[in-house]
């Protein structure tokens, strides 16, 4: 589907269009180590830049289905996390035609008209690929998505309870620390739309994304806390990026407990 015309953000289900388990309040600290100072969560890229992989979505849109089972693909896949951090934003604007996406919220469907409007892409729609902040379409002949062959730094994460410490070597300049908590193995039931009468597993959902900035390559930030359940499985993604510029420098994201 295209759609022509062309910080902190949190996902809430819309309960009323869908039968969803009891919402509550998860913490993020919980989950990285069922209890509090069983340990820590340290993560770190590598001096290669780690591919970051975005695909824009909605459960609306007759056309999403594939390129969300070509993505599932990569929970088993042995790149995850080392050479492809892949995260699921799922977008809004087709929400008038029938169903509304229960995890699609504004900043989604934003993030990627920054792109169309830095030259990144041709248009916004859906399913929009982009691999280290451009578009591509070779999922479609189900290719690996291209090594950029460039040597940015490690970007080094350290979780704790429920704080998250960040460094990254390029402290010149205004830096962006974006982290995603991402959803896994979440079924969901459509009932109207493009997609209705069909039940979709999706993976690499953003259940969450903040935006933290610096200016000399650290951070220490508490982690952000999401309002679902429905998650079979949590990760997280962190990325970095400069200001005013929506591509990533350099990636890196895992597993938590």
């Amino acid at each position: 589907m295209v759609l022509r015309s062309v910080r902190w953000t949190e996902v809430k289900p819309d309960m009323s269009i869908t039968n969803l388990p009891r919402l509550v309040l998860l913490a993020l600290g919980l989950l990285l180590t069922g209890s509090a100072g069983a340990g820590s969560l340290i993560l770190n890229s590598g001096t290669s830049q780690v591919t970051l992989l975005e695909l824009y979505t909605s459960q609306g849109c007759s056309s999403c289905p594939p390129a969300e089972r070509w993505l599932n693909e990569y929970v088993d896949s042995e790149d995850l996390w080392t050479r492809t951090i892949p995260v699921a934003f799922h977008v809004d604007y087709w929400d008038y035609i029938g169903w509304k996406d229960i995890f699609a919220i504004p900043e989604h469907g934003k993030r990627q008209r920054d792109y169309a409007r830095a030259g990144r892409a041709r248009t916004v729609y859906t399913p929009g690929l982009f691999v280290n902040g451009r578009e591509w379409r070779g999922w479609t002949f189900r290719l690996k998505p291209p090594a950029s062959g460039k040597q940015p730094g490690n970007l080094s994460v350290t979780i704790t309870d429920d704080r998250l410490a960040a460094t990254y070597p390029l402290a010149a300049a205004p830096l962006e620390l974006h982290l995603a908590l991402l959803g896994f193995g979440i079924d969901t039931s459509i009932e109207r739309g493009e997609n209705r009468n069909s039940t979709l597993r999706q993976e690499f959902v953003v259940l969450a994304h903040e935006v933290h900035n610096t200016t000399d390559g650290h951070w220490d930030i508490h982690l952000p806390e999401a309002r679902s359940d429905q998650a079979g499985r949590y990760g997280v993604a962190v990325w970095v990026s400069t200001p005013g510029k929506p591509e990533p420098l350099q990636a890196t994201g895992g597993w938590l407990n």
